[in-house]
């Protein structure tokens, strides 16, 4: 009985070890696929130092990896290990694709841009505005406001409210998708937020995060850095299409 035991015990061992190679090696190679994403579109970043890179395998799949780089001497280097986050419940649209109520999240680079949070004091140098129940985020398509940001009263048939009975948006950076301009349908409220739990969950179009993750990445942001996001299936994104 005791052999068995040792043996059980040998097994579980070995299960464990296993994994957590397997999970090293995961997180490995997904590092390399963020560094040639950023290799295939680094004419697009010669004006930041700070990048998100958030990517997934298969272009429908609602989950992707997020991972954090920074320029330092002009070199890109990796500033956090990759994470697990959550997009649009139909994935990343194609390029130029991404409609209103398409459940999909935009592919592209972007400025990440407003921040608003709940509380009066935050650990971060990003500006931000603290929310108010009056503070809305205008997705009517048909609103002269369509894809910007209004306090109090608005003519618009349909906004999003920036504070909400749940914590998701307790802190909601504003992705600058359909900005510069603003084009009609072409889809609207693209946040960086918090998760509903403990999991970063699929969303209409944004982009996801834990509330641990999202307050490491708003502690390292900086504002003359240009915090930026490029986003989208890996293979779209490692053809450089942006570039072309």
């Amino acid at each position: 009985m005791r052999y068995i035991v040792y043996f059980l015990l040998f097994q579980c061992l070995l299960v464990c070890r296993l994994t957590v190679f397997a999970k090293g090696q995961s997180q490995g190679n997904q590092a390399k696929k963020a560094v040639r994403i950023l290799k295939a579109n680094s004419v697009l970043l010669d004006s930041i130092k700070q990048l998100i890179v958030v990517f997934n395998e298969t272009p429908e799949q609602n989950s992707a990896v997020l991972v954090a780089m920074e320029k330092k001497n002009k070199i890109w280097q990796l500033i956090s290990k990759p994470i697990t986050v959550g997009i649009g419940r139909k994935g990343f649209a194609a390029p130029y694709a991404k409609r209103e109520g398409d459940n999909q999240s935009p592919s592209g680079f972007f400025r990440l841009g407003l921040l608003f949070c709940y509380d009066k004091v935050v650990n971060t140098k990003m500006p931000f505005i603290q929310t108010s129940p009056e503070d809305k985020w205008i997705d009517d398509p048909n609103s002269v406001d369509y894809n910007r940001y209004i306090r109090g009263v608005t003519q618009a048939t349909s906004y999003e409210n920036l504070k909400i009975r749940s914590d998701e948006y307790k802190y909601c950076m504003v992705i600058e998708y359909n900005m510069h301009p603003v084009v009609k349908g072409r889809g609207s409220a693209i946040f960086l937020h918090l998760s509903e739990g403990e999991m970063a969950n699929p969303s209409a179009g944004c982009v996801v995060v834990t509330k641990s993750d999202m307050e490491w990445l708003l502690n390292w942001m900086r504002p003359e850095s240009k915090p930026s996001i490029l986003m989208g299936n890996e293979k779209i994104l490692m053809s450089g299409f942006l570039t072309r």
